[in-house]
């Protein structure tokens, strides 16, 4: 299993933190450097992304957590996924003529949930004041922060779009009217007057008051009022056509953030939480637990058998996705996750996978009708204006992604975070905030029948999914990355590296890495690409050529071009510290001492 390394494993005893840009693993180090803990830094850091990658990120969208603290290391889950708007209807879409939840525009917007969830988390298990958090993220935005060569090319990709459809957004992104070039300094006035005006509206009382006062602010004041004017114009989206929003201030007050205990399955010695079936988490669970039916040669992911086995396990998972996950009720969440996560399913759906790549989208039988959704091999031959979201091409061109952080600090409070939608591209800014609204609601079916179907007040099914490790009841790791679809995926490769074959963590995440097409895509316009696997080319002439021999349908993509993987890691016993992060695109970085 020994592979080219690209960087060491930090390792220390202090505090550590790794993400999906420099900027914000440096401002969650200094927040611990300051005496801070974890979820302050964690905050602090999320902030500063939606400045340094709004392509990837912003104020609009969402979140999705696990943690542990010091005090109690139970994993919960922090849900910040936004729900679907009271007049975001099934019936209001197939009266647009809309057959699918565009993927750019505000009518595909739930109620942003990354902001508030953020502060909440501050308030109840932070210990710093809001003002000194978020002051990294207003002096990047007034400062200016460098162009990423991706944010270049991004904003590049849309330019016409802002030009003619989306004049706001022209004028904040493109300031003088030209696309910044790579390492631009590119500032973000407007959102840092967001910032301050959230944190001037608490004033006086106690730190928990104070937050609770910029919390209303958002919710109930000046940036609801502001969303519901704005996204209530008819503008451009990804169909072609122009329409308007349906969320309202009403709808930002309906959120709640909350902690919720995570789903959890073991697996080589070790207990796996994630989110439940709102969010893809259980997919890992479940190919975890196919993947245990195997023997250890047969799950290695440096051999083609090890590609195919890890590959069709996933398939198999991500069928089940699409058949019955969705915000469900409690009970029938607890009765579906107690029938895909048991020993006697994932022995029957191991039992599936031979010699051969499957073809057939293959749902299991637990005792219910399980959903089809309908599998569009072509994209719609209609004007399009943006798209789904900004990840990983089949080829491994990378549009963008989402953003990622973990952090652990020297009381053993852990956190791993995947922040999300609102990119700069989602729909077009809102000129007195600075961020654009998010699009989650793509992610939504419009069919009654469907698990994850769009309804008012329902939580989109979400692709966010961190993952934290515990060993003998105690939290030992956070990891995660952006990717959509695939974020599960190289997640679940990492995972088979460090917790059968040894691998370190930054060797694991450097490892060549793959991932199936063949499932319908969570983004507009959700098609799929039956037989699918794109692997990076490090993987090897002999085992790309053994999953060809094997019927898979390889598309060979650059040696660095999948995967944006972070961690932190724990030892509870000697209290050493690790992190490492993803060198692909030069741009994650972990920090720690």
């Amino acid at each position: 299993m020994a592979t080219h390394q690209t960087r060491p494993t930090l390792r220390g005893s202090f505090g550590m933190c790794a993400s999906t840009h420099w900027l914000a693993s440096a401002t969650a180090q200094s927040v611990l450097e300051r005496g801070g803990n974890a979820f302050d830094a964690a905050t602090a850091g999320a902030f500063v992304l939606h400045v340094a990658e709004p392509h990837l990120n912003g104020p609009g969208g969402d979140l999705v957590a696990v943690l542990a603290t010091a005090a109690d290391p139970a994993p919960r889950v922090l849900a910040g996924q936004g729900h679907a708007p009271h007049g975001a209807t099934i019936e209001h879409f197939r009266a647009r003529g809309l057959n699918r939840v565009p993927g750019a525009g505000a009518l595909a917007a739930a109620v942003p949930g990354a902001v508030d969830s953020w502060l909440w988390l501050l308030a109840e298990l932070g210990t710093w004041e809001l003002a000194d958090v978020l002051d990294y993220a207003i002096g990047y935005a007034e400062r200016g922060v460098p162009v990423v060569p991706q944010l270049a090319h991004t904003l590049s990709t849309v330019e016409e779009l802002f030009r003619s459809h989306w004049p706001t957004s022209y004028a904040q992104w493109m300031p003088g009217g030209h696309v910044p070039a790579p390492y631009e300094t590119l500032t973000n006035a407007v959102y840092a007057r967001t910032l301050r005006r959230l944190i001037n509206a608490g004033v006086g009382g106690t730190r928990t008051s104070r937050i609770a006062a910029a919390r209303a602010a958002w919710r109930t004041g000046f940036v609801a009022a502001a969303v519901e004017d704005f996204a209530s114009v008819p503008h451009r989206h990804s169909d072609g056509r122009d329409h308007a929003g349906v969320i309202t201030a009403a709808d930002f007050a309906d959120f709640v953030p909350s902690l919720e205990p995570a789903v959890t399955a073991e697996f080589r010695g070790v207990t796996v939480a994630k989110a439940g079936l709102w969010s893809q988490g259980p997919v890992l669970l479940q190919a975890l637990t196919i993947l245990g039916h195997f023997g250890d040669e047969q799950i290695d992911p440096s051999t083609a058998e090890g590609v195919h086995t890890i590959v069709e396990a996933l398939k198999l998972a991500m069928a089940d996705r699409e058949a019955y996950y969705g915000h469900l009720d409690p009970d029938e969440a607890d009765s579906v996750l107690g029938r895909l996560l048991s020993p006697r399913y994932s022995r029957e759906r191991a039992g599936l996978i031979g010699p051969a790549a499957s073809t057939e989208f293959r749902p299991g039988d637990i005792g219910v009708p399980p959903y089809r959704p309908p599998l569009v091999t072509r994209e719609p031959a209609t004007p399009a204006v943006g798209v789904g979201e900004p990840t990983v091409q089949q080829t491994g061109e990378t549009r963008g992604d989402t953003c990622h952080l973990d952090v652990v600090d020297r009381w053993g409070n852990l956190i791993s975070a995947t922040p999300s939608g609102g990119w700069l591209q989602s729909s077009p800014t809102v000129p007195e905030l600075g961020f654009a609204l998010g699009t989650r609601l793509q992610m939504t079916w419009l069919d009654p029948a469907a698990p994850s179907r769009l309804a008012p007040g329902r939580r989109p099914r979400t692709t966010l999914t961190p993952t934290l490790l515990l060993r003998d009841g105690l939290a030992v790791a956070a990891l995660g990355t952006p990717g959509g679809d695939q974020q599960d995926q190289w997640q679940l490769i990492y995972l088979v590296r460090t917790l059968v074959f040894g691998s370190d963590p930054q060797q694991a995440i450097d490892a060549p890495a793959f991932h199936t097409t063949a499932v319908p895509s969570s983004f507009w316009p959700r098609t799929w690409t039956p037989n699918g696997l794109v692997i990076e080319e490090r993987a090897g002439r002999e085992v790309i050529d053994g999953l060809r021999a094997r019927g898979h349908d390889v598309t060979v993509s650059g040696p660095w071009s999948q995967g944006r993987l972070s961690a932190v890691t724990r030892d509870p016993a000697t209290g050493v510290l690790q992190a490492a992060a993803n060198p692909r695109g030069a741009q994650g970085y972990a920090a720690g001492r």
